[in-house]
């Protein structure tokens, strides 16, 4: 069942012209490198890949409030070593392993249908992520998705994490878009809380049946799965004759 917004209940999201989707989370299951090496970490593993994602996420917005910005890439090997530490994990090789992992995760079964969809119907579609460039490019390219993104757009242009305000701007210039215009899609909820108070459309992909943000902002619409999300968008101006 989708859930919105109660300023938008019952009604689609208008006035879009580009759909910009969250990667890590959204585009991207983050707990498959963990899952992929199950066998070697034993019954703990979502436990690590949980705690490996918090501290991923903790660290860029401590980063991002000291000044001290270092790439997401090394920020998600500080986090893994953080969350290997914690559960007394020695292995060098499975350190690498994991980090090599990381650059391909899976995507999750919906993304590659419905990014053609909405490319079909007429819509830009963009990534805006935390990710550093040869993160995301690899992420794209091992999910087949290469062809399915009029931009792919990193943090690293602003050299700050989500969700200051300037990463989402950053989206508003490359798209040459107006925030309203947007249609921006995340699973995080603090995510597209941040983008709504910024002023875009934003979609929050709720995947893991949380609570909602006690945030500034609110998304549109909530939703379980990217597929619910076409049917919430309307076609673009420029498509209706």
């Amino acid at each position: 069942m989708t859930t919105t917004h109660p300023a938008a209940m019952d009604r689609r999201v208008v006035g879009v012209r580009a759909c910009v989707f969250d990667a890590y989370g959204t585009l991207f299951d983050v707990a498959s490198a963990a899952a992929r090496c199950a066998e070697a970490i034993g019954e703990i593993t979502p436990r690590l890949a949980a705690l490996w994602r918090d501290k991923q996420l903790q660290y860029s917005w401590l980063r991002t409030v000291q000044g001290r910005h270092a790439d997401f890439w090394q920020v998600t090997g500080d986090a893994l070593d953080f969350a290997l530490d914690t559960f007394e994990i020695a292995d060098p090789s499975l350190r690498e392993r994991l980090m090599m992992l990381y650059r391909t995760l899976d995507a999750y079964p919906e993304v590659p249908a419905v990014l053609r969809q909405l490319r079909t119907a007429g819509f830009a579609t963009a990534i805006l992520s935390n990710g550093a460039p040869p993160m995301l490019a690899a992420a794209v390219e091992h999910a087949g998705l290469s062809d399915m993104f009029d931009h792919v757009l990193s943090i690293e242009d602003v050299g700050v994490y989500k969700p200051h305000p300037s990463v989402y701007r950053l989206a508003c210039d490359r798209l040459g878009l107006a925030p309203g215009a947007i249609a921006f899609i995340s699973s995080n909820g603090w995510d597209a809380w941040a983008a709504s108070a910024y002023g875009m459309r934003a979609l929050w992909c709720n995947r893991r049946l949380q609570p909602r943000e006690r945030l500034p902002g609110g998304p549109d619409h909530e939703v379980h799965s990217l597929t619910e999300l076409p049917a919430l968008i309307e076609l673009p101006t420029l498509l209706k004759g």
